[in-house]
């Protein structure tokens, strides 16, 4: 083996490492807010909040992380650029967080008295938790070569998935369980997973150093176009997923069959981001997005004309592999978009219009339109509306790029 191709050998590997990383700490991540919703209205009744204004605690989280998470992409711009400090940011960040995060039990058990800390525990936690959804993911554009970007963003995505696919059965396990335990130990992993970001950046900057820093260039047109289809792109697998699949599968199947069904749309999101990353390398994010808009608005409409429980698995399969596409092709799409220094502020707009997709629908679920019949067709094809109208702008855009770059 030639020089080159050990160095070209021991790049790969450590590349291959840092996705598995950013996989781990997204599964721990998302897998600890699993633990809060689950808990939620336990804590909340303790300290003598009401059982429906639970669901507006949970869209104070969205509209914070909305904020948050953009804000928290455009530091990591700025930390970013001295070798070794974003780490240090995130982990001093994250300290914060599951401090916070695992004294909510506790403070909880208190009783009502203990209402406005509780508040103010979720509020800090939340902030603080920004820190590891855009930060981490802004080493990829920095430090690693363009064309393993989509690999490494279909392996940090993959924990998102796998926390996904396991929610249902972390719901049925814990549900009856003291919750300090599971804070305690949700709190510990994420904080010592965040703290290997250390090495983790040590090791990729000297295997790939940063790109030269440029001064972060205003948004233009394009990358406007792409937050606000993503915005669209998330509502649609909002809105399916999170509203309309529990009433799909129960057409044909029992309540306690759901803990096995549901997982079926992350089966499908964590399969297909693997092969769809090779498709992003050769041709780009926008017109994976795109497509995937388009495929998946044809799953969801399978879903919905389904006449049994094989063709609703079919269909949801389908509808989560294009989602898994949209979202890992929408993480690489933004840190090419912002590879002129602002890979964090991009990566984190994306990150706000999830949030922001997350709150809409909860809104729509604590105004009750899901209940309201005249509201039901509307609901029903939203998702179809959503994906393919998303899809098919983003199509025209990738298009239209393409052209411009052959002339």
């Amino acid at each position: 083996m030639t020089t080159t191709e050990l160095k070209a050998d021991t790049a790969s590997t450590a590349a291959s490492r840092t996705g598995i990383y950013l996989a781990v700490l997204q599964l721990v991540f998302t897998l600890g807010w699993t633990t809060y919703v689950i808990y939620l209205p336990k804590l909340a009744a303790q300290v003598g909040i009401a059982p429906s204004a639970v669901i507006l605690i949970l869209m104070l989280d969205q509209a914070i992380f909305t904020i948050s998470d953009t804000a928290m992409g455009v530091a990591a711009d700025r930390v970013a650029k001295l070798v070794g400090r974003l780490s240090v940011f995130v982990g001093v960040l994250t300290a914060i967080s599951c401090a916070a995060f695992v004294a909510l039990p506790f403070v909880a058990g208190t009783g009502p008295g203990a209402q406005a800390w509780f508040i103010a525990l979720i509020v800090i936690w939340v902030i603080t938790s920004s820190a590891l959804r855009a930060p981490p993911l802004t080493l990829l554009g920095k430090h690693r070569a363009k064309p393993a970007i989509p690999f490494l963003s279909a392996l940090a995505m993959l924990g998102y998935g796998l926390a996904g696919a396991v929610s249902p059965y972390l719901g049925v396990v814990l549900k009856n369980h003291d919750p300090r335990w599971p804070f305690v130990l949700s709190g510990v992993v994420l904080l010592l997973t965040t703290l290997a970001l250390a090495k983790v950046e040590r090791d990729i900057a000297e295997e790939a150093p940063a790109k030269p820093a440029e001064p972060a260039k205003p948004l233009s047109a394009i990358p406007i176009f792409f937050i606000g289809s993503m915005l669209i792109l998330s509502l649609g697998y909002q809105l399916h997923f999170s509203i309309n699949s529990t009433p799909f599968y129960l057409r044909f199947a029992q309540a306690a069959d759901l803990q096995w069904l549901m997982p079926v749309f992350w089966i499908g999101f964590n399969i297909a981001m693997f092969p769809a990353s090779v498709v992003v390398k050769h041709r780009g994010g926008l017109i994976v997005m795109g497509a995937a808009g388009l495929l998946g608005a044809f799953a969801v409409i399978g879903a919905e004309l389904a006449g049994n429980l094989n063709v609703m698995i079919v269909a949801q399969f389908f509808a989560g592999a294009a989602w898994g596409c949209m979202l890992m092709a929408a993480v690489s799409a933004a840190l090419a978009i912002g590879e002129t220094g602002a890979e964090g502020k991009v990566v984190g707009l994306v990150f706000s219009a999830l949030a922001l997709a997350t709150f809409a629908r909860m809104a729509a679920v604590a105004g009750g339109l899901q209940k309201l019949p005249e509201y039901a067709p509307l609901l029903q094809w939203a998702p179809v509306a959503c994906w393919a109208v998303a899809g098919a702008g983003l199509l025209v855009i990738a298009a239209s790029r393409l052209q411009a770059q052959r002339g």
